[in-house]
């Protein structure tokens, strides 16, 4: 069993080793070397990278129904214009900023969501500015009509919630262009991040047209301030259908031109995802569309999808209906806008475990309302569940260890014939009953379990700001003191401590070494995963302890200097 579980450990020492290298070529800005990925592309000198967007009457494979006119739509400056205005609309939840180049919405901050600590500003998710650029877009293309770069005014009305008041319109206008006029308003209710937002389309002409609507989200390249170099989290466009589900898109597959999506559906939604948060394009169930995603200018991306409108007669209107999400990824709150938008809070292909692990976190919350508390007992819950099945671990470890002496002296008196050590072993084996791989299995088969969890707790919003105890005041930022990853190296030392050492001594000692490398990383984790870490130690300690004491195994804890002096 020990050449088993080193293996195992050389595995996963060597593959952490590989990731850590990654992130540290990441952070130092070069290139990943192992695992490539869609690394933010720096911007170079005198880009223009500050503003809006190309219209998607760039695209080479609109739909069927667009004219050949098409390709007349709005020029493709990035820029804003210097005569745009920006409003101002404010809700329970929202400060939002529209500008009058196009109705777009270009700023979105979430007033219950702070942008650092507790009592620091509110969140800012959507910008557009010199260092950050995200907005959320829409317009027509199929003639010379009204796009996202078309002056619109705002129709005076109320641009504040007001008490008691549960729903707010934000109406902006167009002028005729290309026989047509453009009614874009945006419906905001108290405490929703779904935004509804209407187009309609009002004929001026004398001859029916027949446009195409456009819905886009447009973001930089640029990775979030929330990640470390030892861990990171998907920041990029997303497509979602019900035929092909969810696909993520790096933006380095956009710079290569090999973004695979679902190119047209009839259902779904569009989105832009970074960690904690996320904005989408929702257009009506049954509405055919196609799907985009596109580089539009140096180290600036747009995700989105176009939808064809039924003629529209001289002097008649037509209106599409959308929605507009901007918020945090809150499963309930996401579930709640639109089937499958919930997939946005990715846990890759652990999703099947780690979601009805946030269930029961979440269900435990509503009881102990504390998110680390609720940590702390998921855990427990967790070592409960799993107490029989590391019950048999660790009477197998606690076998080895009581017979790890005369192992040791068997391969050091029989180390110049490693075939009679081998058969020596193996009888030793029979004679105390020892299974080689009695430790082994039962552990792997909860490994997916506890990264799920690791998962689960990485990806959840309300980790943010969420405080603990004392000093934890935010359970998805490091320990400011470092406190609970030096308790963490502790419990992880008193753990390897308890298990059989290896009889060869350069693999005791790596065997040392992994653990405390390994709890190196964790000085620069959330602390809500450390805690995690350290109450998964400290019970599987105990039951370690417990399990020794009961079989007669002396609780003896190898020193680790002594192994590094020889």
């Amino acid at each position: 069993m020990n050449d088993i579980r080193r293996s195992i450990l050389w595995v996963v020492f060597g593959f952490s080793m590989i990731l850590i290298w990654d992130k540290w070529q990441i952070h130092n800005g070069k290139a990943p070397t192992f695992f490539p990925m869609g690394a933010a592309t720096a911007p170079a000198a005198g880009a223009k990278d500050s503003g809006t967007a190309a219209t998607p009457a760039a695209s080479a494979t609109l739909p069927a129904a667009a004219a050949a006119g098409t390709a007349s739509a709005a020029p493709a400056t990035a820029a804003p214009s210097q005569a745009a205005v920006r409003h101002e609309v404010s809700t329970d939840v929202y400060k939002l900023a529209f500008s009058s180049e196009g109705g777009s919405l270009v700023g979105a901050t979430l007033l219950k969501h702070a942008s650092k600590q507790l009592g620091t500003e509110p969140f800012q998710l959507l910008a557009q500015n010199e260092q950050h650029t995200y907005v959320a877009q829409t317009g027509l293309i199929g003639g010379s009509f009204p796009t996202h770069k078309t002056p619109m005014t705002l129709v005076p009305g109320p641009t504040a919630l007001a008490d008691g008041q549960d729903e707010l319109q934000v109406k902006f206008e167009s002028a005729d262009a290309g026989g047509l006029k453009l009614v874009k308003t945006y419906t905001l209710k108290r405490g929703s991040y779904s935004i509804g937002v209407s187009h309609e389309v009002v004929n001026t002409g004398s001859a029916p047209v027949t446009p195409q609507l456009y819905v886009q989200l447009v973001r930089d390249g640029n990775k979030t301030d929330s990640e470390t170099p030892f861990y990171s989290t998907f920041t990029g466009p997303a497509v979602y259908t019900e035929a092909q589900k969810y696909h993520k898109v790096e933006f380095k597959k956009i710079d290569e031109n090999k973004a695979e999506i679902d190119k047209t559906a009839t259902n779904g939604y569009v989105a832009m995802v970074q960690h904690y948060f996320a904005s989408a394009w929702i257009l009506a169930d049954g509405a055919a569309r196609e799907n985009f995603v596109r580089k539009i200018d140096n180290n600036l991306y747009a995700v989105g999808a176009i939808t064809s409108l039924a003629p529209v007669a001289p002097g008649q209107s037509q209106k599409v209906e959308s929605r507009l999400f901007v918020g945090p990824q809150d499963e309930h709150v996401l579930e709640a806008v639109t089937p499958g938008l919930e997939l946005v809070k990715d846990y890759g292909w652990l999703t099947i475990i780690a979601k009805p692990l946030y269930m029961l976190l979440s269900a435990i919350h509503g009881f102990v309302a504390n998110w680390g508390w609720s940590i702390v007992l998921l855990v427990v819950m967790l070592k409960a569940a799993f107490y029989w099945l590391n019950a048999s671990a660790y009477r197998s470890m606690a076998k080895m260890k009581a017979i790890n002496p005369r192992i040791m002296e068997m391969r050091e008196r029989l180390k110049s014939n490693p075939q009679l050590m081998q058969q020596e072993m193996m009888k030793i084996y029979r004679e105390e009953k020892v299974n080689p791989l009695g430790g082994c299995f039962p552990i792997l088969i909860q490994i997916p379990v506890f990264i799920a969890l690791y998962w689960v707790l990485l990806s959840s919003v309300e980790m943010r700001n969420a405080p603990w105890i004392g000093w934890i005041t935010d359970l998805s930022t490091k320990d400011p003191f470092f406190v609970l990853p030096a308790v963490m190296t502790l419990t992880t030392i008193v753990q390897t401590a308890l298990n059989p050492l290896p009889p060869d001594p350069m693999q005791a000692k790596m065997m040392w070494l992994m653990p405390l490398m390994f709890s190196v990383m964790f000085f620069f984790f959330p602390a809500g995963l450390v805690l995690y870490w350290i109450t998964n130690n400290t019970l599987t300690i105990l039951q370690q302890a417990f399990i020794n004491h009961k079989m007669g195994v002396p609780l003896k804890i190898t020193n680790p200097l002594t192994l590094f002096k020889q």
